[in-house]
């Protein structure tokens, strides 16, 4: 119930704008042609940025422990590329959000929100987001 009420107003608070930036940068990601690649993690980014509140980004390798295209070498260079085309701006936007929040007491969950997806902004390439109770957090041997 805390996770919805988080996620409602997150939304109405901003996190739409977010969301609306990364499913811009997909679809001009998508005209390109040659950025199809990056506009898949910019959907899944982009859907996480809109309800991020129970959910966690995380490696596609760590998650399923086998190598893909996005997280290869491939995904190293596409983080790189992506970094310096959109990365940096998308970023730049959540966190100048995160500091709007953390002006508040009350926005301080918003703005450590606005954090990890700066962070995930940097490098999207390789990245899927799970639920939080989905997570093994505690590996067994």
């Amino acid at each position: 119930m805390l996770r919805m009420l988080g996620n409602i107003l997150w939304f109405l608070l901003g996190g739409v704008i977010m969301g609306i930036a990364w499913w811009l940068a997909g679809v001009l990601a998508l005209i390109t042609i040659v950025g199809i690649p990056w506009a898949r993690s910019c959907f899944v980014i982009g859907s996480f940025s809109f309800f991020p509140f129970g959910r966690e980004p995380v490696n596609r390798r760590d998650l399923t422990g086998q190598d893909d295209l996005g997280t290869g070498v491939l995904g190293l260079i596409g983080n790189i590329l992506w970094f310096v085309l959109a990365g940096v701006w998308l970023a730049i936007g959540h966190l100048m959000s995160a500091v709007a929040c953390f002006v508040t007491i009350i926005g301080i969950p918003f703005g450590i929100q606005h954090i990890k997806l700066a962070l995930i902004a940097l490098a999207p390439v390789g990245k899927t987001v799970v639920r939080s109770d989905q997570l093994n957090r505690f590996p067994s041997g």
